[in-house]
């Protein structure tokens, strides 16, 4: 019988964590011995959780469900942050959400929201990073998502694959290990979803880079934050980034990007804006509208 790929995943997850410790932080003695892997011993774990070894081991080994109380112990003793927490919780099926439909569009009411943000940056994506939503700007800022096949209009992809994509982000790596990190989460919620399959399969194949950071069970809830961007025609921006969650659907999230008032950033987006505009740079971004 197959085990839960939940399950597996948590394994994984408390085996990648458990690496990154330094017992020497937790005042474990020294044992003088070489240690074959980095980090804590799944002994040491079930120690400092007061659980036994093979309890331990039989739960890293992906064949048994722990507890809500084991799950926070074994989040304080791996000093997990409030992100990693929720994916343990959410592996673990202690955390019950709504899911999704996968639906691959916007509703036009939310695409006309897009539309009337003539000065705001903003698109849509969906659980596999798919972008199912735009204004205009977010076409001029990223990329001109409708001239892209639907099956590779994927955020996370584009980042990976697009030179054009590489160069407008200053901190690329940060923001791709973020992106990754954000795909794993929303992969705790759909283990056996095959276009997240195929499209880590897809990415692992193409980059180096990515297989090595998938690899490493970092995880990030999508909130907010600042980027770094070199626009082509606008120059250097520092802008701030806003997640909203659709109402109608709790698998799309709204981007939203802005600039604080009277800075070189904010008259740049401004700049972009009347740029696009004059291009005719396609301001309907919903892929049921195309």
């Amino acid at each position: 019988m197959s085990r839960d790929p939940h399950l597996n995943e948590l394994g994984e997850f408390l085996k990648a964590r458990r690496a990154e410790i330094n017992p020497a932080e937790l005042g474990l003695p020294h044992s003088g011995q070489s240690r074959r892997v980095p980090g804590l011993r799944r002994e040491e774990v079930s120690v400092l959780a007061a659980i036994s070894t093979d309890y331990y081991t039989r739960v890293e080994q992906g064949r048994l469900q722990p507890s809500v109380p084991l799950l926070s112990e074994l989040a304080r003793v791996l000093r997990l942050s409030e992100d990693q927490r929720a994916y343990l919780f959410e592996l673990a099926g202690k955390n019950v959400r709504h899911r999704g439909s996968d639906r691959r569009q916007v509703d036009p009411q939310l695409q006309r929201m897009l539309d009337d943000l003539s000065n705001t940056p903003a698109f849509v994506i969906g659980r596999h990073t798919e972008v199912v939503g735009w204004n205009r700007l977010a076409a001029a800022l990223f990329a001109d998502f409708g001239k892209i096949p639907e099956p590779e209009r994927l955020y996370l992809r584009l980042l990976i694959t697009e030179p054009a994509m590489r160069r407008l982000y200053a901190d690329w790596e940060e923001v791709t290990r973020l992106a990754i990190a954000q795909l794993r989460m929303e992969s705790a919620r759909h283990p056996d979803d095959p276009r997240l399959a195929a499209l880590v399969e897809e990415l692992s194949a193409r980059d180096p880079q990515f297989r090595q950071w998938w690899a490493a069970h970092d995880v990030a809830l999508r909130t907010t934050g600042t980027k770094r961007l070199r626009h082509p025609v606008v120059g250097e921006l520092t802008l701030d980034w806003h997640t909203l969650t659709c109402a109608t659907d709790p698998d799309q999230h709204i981007i939203v990007w802005t600039a604080a008032p009277e800075t070189p950033s904010h008259d740049g987006l401004r700049l972009l804006a009347s740029w696009a505009a004059d291009q005719n740079v396609l301001a309907s971004g919903s892929v049921a509208a195309q």
